[in-house]
């Protein structure tokens, strides 16, 4: 597992919610640090995507473990 400097739990939120909070969190954040998202929103896999996309923040890993997934994503 990769490391990370935060964790946010998003499970049973749907969109936007993980979004959302991930945005806030991010917030938070240094630059170049990286925060752990779980989701169970599959929506969240494309929202996740796109996220990184607009915001300029690198999504490094995203995977599926248990009906549950995981995004880290890097501070621009």
């Amino acid at each position: 597992m990769s490391q990370y400097d935060s964790e946010l739990d998003a499970s049973g939120l749907n969109c936007p919610l993980p979004i959302l909070k991930a945005k806030k969190a991010l917030a938070a954040l240094q630059s170049g640090q990286v925060l752990r998202v779980i989701a169970t929103d599959p929506g969240s896999v494309k929202d996740f995507e796109a996220f990184a996309k607009q915001t300029g923040n690198e999504l490094v890993e995203q995977q599926e473990e248990g009906g549950k997934f995981i995004f880290l994503i890097k501070k621009a």
